[in-house]
């Protein structure tokens, strides 16, 4: 069995600079690749399961939200479209506005949570964000809708993001992957559940209260959110290296998760100078990784199915006495969902676990079964085989999950720089919004499906994209090492471990405070799957 050292007990309190123990190694298990902290022992399994319990559970309910941005596809095909008067371009414009305020809130907000405590920013976007979402029910016209889909957008900016920089804020390597795919995932689940929430009131709630089928999904949403985002303001978590402690955590208990992230080189918070602005601006990460993402997000094809789903039911129909019912319309598709999702799982799990915290050979991946399935959508005959077609919308997505991934791989490059962390995270996924607000308009309209041929020509283009691009970082990433282990070098590395100089009489000075409180150490291999540039 492989061995991986671990932080045997809490260092204490790190102003303090008690002596630490140096790491010791425990044993893999097979019960420890299905869950990492079923390896590590007792106090940080206590610390890992009270995390888990409130970051994930408060993440993933919150991330629910996605029911709202799948809402919307489905209320516009179960009755929103002739009610407002939406037979034009409307849907793609509602949508690009969403977006719009998506992207103003996201770098702001990010950059809020390196400054004030993660409990008291978060709920508050997520309060704002549910009484958006149920004034949604009662619009009367497209144009009231617009200006709700901006205002939702806007409150919705900075949870993604923010949740991405906040697990980097707690998790190493190992255990961090997983997490991130959990709380992506929990989105998807949420589109999956929309699904059948919208088919469910259509049938039950449509007409009660005069009330459509699609207005109740939306009060539903804010059912669901509002009483999330009065818990996330007391059980919220902050960031163990630059907030105070949580109430749920004692005190060793959070000296333990400060030891944890120093000992990979996760930095805490730190101040804006002119130093800091010039070393972030003359980085390549800067320029490069956020658009890692941008590729990634916007190469994906859209969940076209229920756009075909409901093609058969033109007149005249494209495949005479061949029909689908709103509920089948909404409810079909809901498999393509579900393939993701295995897959998805498969890919972090892989990640974290055998191929030791590498997560470049997935996001390759991605971006080959993005090729394969929109070149075939490009020149498919969609009527021709409706059984074969429907198979090839099921698994449209099949190894599409990469994007997690490539959040978590931008919070480890940046791990020693908690401010350029978060900066990059939300850059990469604010600019992805940018895109995805301008290109739908030109080559995902609404008019176009089902076949949306330019669309899947445009995909076909990312994923060729997204496999250069990733192959650009690598080579960087490879550059930076050796010039880390080249003699000349000085430039500290992610495998350090906290270093506790002798007091004199119990004192110190404020300057040896304000000293670098690593020491380098010969490397460890895998500790935590420590540093990004060693696992290419």
């Amino acid at each position: 069995m492989s061995t991986v050292p671990y932080v045997e007990e809490p260092v204490g309190n790190i102003d303090d600079r008690r002596p630490v123990k140096e790491a010791q190694p425990i044993t893999e298990t097979w019960k420890g690749r299905l869950w990492d902290t079923l390896d590590l022992p007792s106090d940080q399994r206590k610390l890992l399961f009270k995390v888990d319990a409130v970051m994930l559970t408060f993440a993933s309910l919150g991330y629910l939200k996605n029911l709202d941005q799948q809402n919307i596809n489905n209320a516009f095909l179960s009755g929103m479209k002739e009610d407002l008067d939406m037979h034009g371009n409307e849907l793609v414009t509602a949508v690009t506005i969403w977006t719009v305020g998506y992207v103003i809130g996201q770098i702001p907000s990010n950059l809020l949570l390196t400054r004030f405590e993660p409990r008291f920013v978060i709920p508050s976007l997520e309060l704002g964000w549910g009484i958006a979402t149920l004034g949604s029910y009662a619009v009367k016209s497209y144009k009231s809708l617009y200006a709700l889909r901006f205002l939702v957008g806007l409150f919705e900016s900075g949870f993604y993001p923010g949740i991405h920089y906040i697990l980097g804020c707690w998790y190493t390597p190992r255990e961090i992957g997983k997490r991130a795919m959990i709380f992506w995932l929990a989105g998807s689940i949420g589109q999956m559940f929309s699904g059948f929430l919208q088919a469910a009131a259509y049938t039950n709630l449509n007409g009660v209260h005069g009330l459509a089928g699609w207005r109740w999904l939306f009060i539903i949403d804010a059912i669901i959110t509002l009483p999330i985002a009065l818990l996330g303001f007391v059980f919220f978590p902050s960031a163990p290296l630059q907030d105070k402690k949580a109430w749920w955590l004692n005190q060793e208990e959070h000296e333990l998760a400060q030891w944890r992230l120093t000992s990979i080189g996760r930095a805490g918070r730190a101040k804006w100078t002119k130093a800091k602005f010039k070393k972030l601006f003359s980085s390549w990460h800067t320029y490069i990784l956020p658009f890692l993402y941008v590729i990634w997000n916007n190469g994906g094809g859209q969940q076209a199915m229920g756009y075909w789903l409901k093609s058969f039911n033109a007149n005249p129909p494209p495949v005479p006495e061949v029909k689908f019912s709103v509920p089948e319309i909404n409810q079909l598709p809901l498999i393509t969902r579900a393939v993701f999702i295995i897959s998805a799982i498969a890919y972090a799990w892989l990640s974290d676990g055998p191929l030791k915290g590498r997560r470049w050979p997935f996001i390759y991946a991605n971006a080959l079964a993005s090729l394969l399935f929109a070149a075939i959508l490009l020149k498919i005959d969609l009527y021709a085989n409706i059984t074969g077609t429907k198979v090839l919308y099921w698994f449209q997505d099949f190894g599409a999950g990469a994007g997690p991934l490539i959040l978590t791989w931008i919070n480890e490059i940046c791990s020693d720089d908690t401010e350029k962390r978060a900066l990059l995270v939300a850059a990469g996924n604010d600019l992805a919004y940018v895109f995805q607000s301008i290109m739908p308009n030109f080559v995902w309209k609404t008019v176009d499906f089902p076949e949306a041929r330019k669309g899947w020509t445009y995909s076909l283009c990312l994923a060729i994209l997204l496999i250069l691009w990733t192959t650009l970082i690598l080579v960087l990433l490879r550059r930076d090492e050796k010039k880390a282990l080249s003699p000349q070098a000085a430039i500290p590395s992610n495998e350090v471990i906290p270093s506790s100089p002798e007091r004199s009489n119990g004192t110190s000075s404020q300057d040896e405070k304000d000293k670098d409180v690593y020491a380098i150490t010969p490397p460890i291999k895998e500790f935590n799957n420590p540093s990004a540039v060693n696992r290419v």
